[in-house]
């Protein structure tokens, strides 16, 4: 096993669990670690798709063992994002990688914005307790295009979101658990079939994940304020945003 490999499991297993810390998917940060490491980027995105499935599943098994999961919010966002995933994983195939680089940059703008400065409802009687159909369909759109593009999942997109429409946050960072495993599983199978994977890298890597995920969502609800976690993950991507942009100008 070279150096290489043993660094991605280290970085598959803390990046997991401190990401499930906040209800999202590694990618994030992963993607650009990688890169820095000389995995090329469009190597670096399959395998943040990957570690995100294996890393959320071990998340969702967690919330479904202690029964914080909204099933019914939850599917209008994954079958939407599994047909968008494929769309985005394919456009950001085609296009220049530069311009995709840009796109990432962007996304990790705004996912350090929403987790820095977005505040839910202060009072817990003020959350929506109805399971609507189109909103969180234009959601799982959204993030399931943009999973695809940049191989994130589209974690930081879907809790935001369903958030601003009123739900309650610690019930919808179980359904971005729930919902990011298949939107990343999706456009993880395109990239697979356009023959972008590095299957060796991808089968240490999900073992490690799988534990960070499970790890990282049981301290979160026994013994952490999500809140806290996510202020801190905001300036971790804010941080990121700024040295790709001074790495790509």
């Amino acid at each position: 096993m070279d150096i290489l490999t043993v660094v991605i499991i280290c970085l598959s297993f803390g990046l997991s669990f401190v990401f499930a810390l906040g209800g999202v998917g590694s990618a994030l940060v992963l993607i650009p670690t990688l890169t820095w490491l000389g995995v090329p980027f469009g190597l670096a995105r399959p395998t943040g798709l990957f570690v995100n499935t294996v890393s959320m599943i071990g998340a969702t098994y967690s919330n479904i063992r202690e029964k914080r999961l909204d099933f019914k919010l939850g599917i209008p966002i994954i079958l939407a994002s599994i047909i968008l995933a494929p769309v985005g994983a394919w456009v950001g195939h085609v296009i220049p990688t530069s311009y995709v680089m840009m796109a990432f940059i962007g996304f990790l703008l705004f996912s350090g914005i929403m987790m820095l400065f977005f505040k839910g409802s202060k009072y817990a009687d003020q959350y929506r307790d109805d399971r609507p159909v189109l909103g969180p369909t234009l959601v799982g759109i959204v993030a399931g295009f943009f999973s695809g593009l940049l191989g994130v999942g589209g974690g930081a997109l879907i809790s935001p979101l369903m958030i601003l429409q009123g739900f309650n946050p610690k019930k919808i960072a179980a359904v971005t658990a729930f919902a990011v495993p298949f939107s990343s599983f999706s456009a993880f199978v395109t990239y697979a079939a356009m023959g972008s994977v590095s299957w060796r890298i991808l089968a240490f890597a999900g073992l490690s994940a799988w534990g960070g995920g499970y790890l990282g969502t049981r301290v979160m609800h026994r013994k952490m304020r999500p809140g806290t976690v996510k202020k801190f993950l905001g300036v971790v991507l804010m941080i990121l945003a700024l040295k790709m942009i001074f790495k790509l100008f």
